[in-house]
């Protein structure tokens, strides 16, 4: 087992290789690039960029067309400039984003700690509520209180979380006024105690964990409540309890194993959500985080900032990965990875 995870391992660079330099080419070659942006904004009259202020707002000469291409990279080949970066990100450094003029490396880790926070606490609301729930829907299966909580976790399901937030901003932010509009936290955020910074941030954190959570609620639930129900039909729980073991006991010690084995692999597989967020739930309550600097990135042809992100993004992918082998190699013991 231990050399089949460090095959495991091995494997990660040269499948960061491949994923990266096939999203590197792709930014060479899409239109709207940042060359084309600077120079309508010269046109319109857009004067505050610092690399467009020798442009104006005419037509420009070779020279000032190569100081852009430079400026943005864009003056070598592309495997060239490829292997450019390829050599700065070997050294720590992920480049200079194009919006922020700021290293992207620190605009990542400025941005790192909201997405987590609120990652982390999705993860211990949706396993934590949604394991035990699915054990006891398995249990009481077709029982009022499983035909009210699926009522409940379908309709969450079927309303994406989006959407959600859309209608929860409108009603209970803006005309309720029971919850702030958006933000991570309040102005005055440096000025409260440390109790008064726990509850602005609660606050604040109220609408987003309630989108984030709607749509792995039913999925996590009903993830664990069938798998369940499978084993307790099976031939070894029915032979555990002819030989004297009691109903709870089948359930907790036979058939949940089992039955957790799914639920692990989507853990490791939810480790790049965890971190990179949702751009369209930071998109709406204007929550700064991974997610809407990708987005953001992606919308304003900052290509630096795009593969900063993108590599965070691909390395978690692929020790989420790992990460669920190690689970269900831990939780199955007859799993042996050779």
């Amino acid at each position: 087992m231990r050399d089949y995870f460090l095959r495991r391992f091995l494997l990660i660079p040269p499948t960061l290789l491949g994923i990266t330099l096939i999203v590197f080419l792709i930014t060479r070659v899409v239109p709207g690039g940042p060359i084309e942006r600077a120079l309508m904004e010269a046109r319109m009259g857009d004067t505050g960029a610092a690399q467009t202020n020798q442009i104006g707002s005419g037509a420009i000469s070779e020279e000032q067309m190569a100081q852009l291409k430079a400026y943005y990279g864009f003056d070598k080949p592309p495997l060239q400039a490829y292997l450019v970066w390829l050599g700065k990100v070997v050294r720590g450094d992920l480049g200079t984003s194009y919006r922020f003029n700021e290293p992207v490396l620190r605009i990542i880790v400025e941005r790192l700690p909201i997405s987590l926070m609120y990652g982390l606490i999705t993860t211990f609301l949706v396993y934590g509520v949604c394991i035990p729930l699915g054990i006891v829907k398995a249990v009481k299966h077709r029982s009022w209180f499983d035909n009210l909580t699926s009522a409940v976790v379908f309709t969450g399901y079927a309303i994406p979380g989006y959407a959600l937030g859309a209608l929860l901003v409108v009603y209970l932010s803006a005309r309720l006024g029971w919850f702030p509009m958006g933000g991570f936290n309040s102005r005055d955020f440096a000025d409260l105690s440390f109790f008064g910074k726990i509850a602005d941030l609660g606050h604040h954190a109220v609408l987003p964990l309630i989108c984030y959570t709607v749509g792995s609620f039913a999925f996590v639930t009903l993830l664990m409540k069938n798998h369940l129900m499978d084993h307790l039909a099976a031939d070894f729980v029915r032979t555990a309890m002819a030989k004297g073991v009691t109903f709870r006991q089948a359930v907790l010690r036979h058939a949940l194993r089992n039955s957790i084995i799914p639920i692990a692999t989507h853990l490791g597989q939810h480790l790049s959500v965890l971190v990179t967020g949702s751009f369209l739930i930071e998109f709406i309550f204007d929550i700064n985080g991974m997610g809407l600097l990708g987005y953001t990135s992606v919308v304003d042809r900052d290509y630096p900032t795009v593969m900063g992100v993108l590599m965070i993004s691909s390395v978690l992918i692929l020790l989420g990965n790992i990460l669920s082998d190690v689970l269900v190699a831990l939780i199955d013991p007859r799993i042996r990875f050779k």
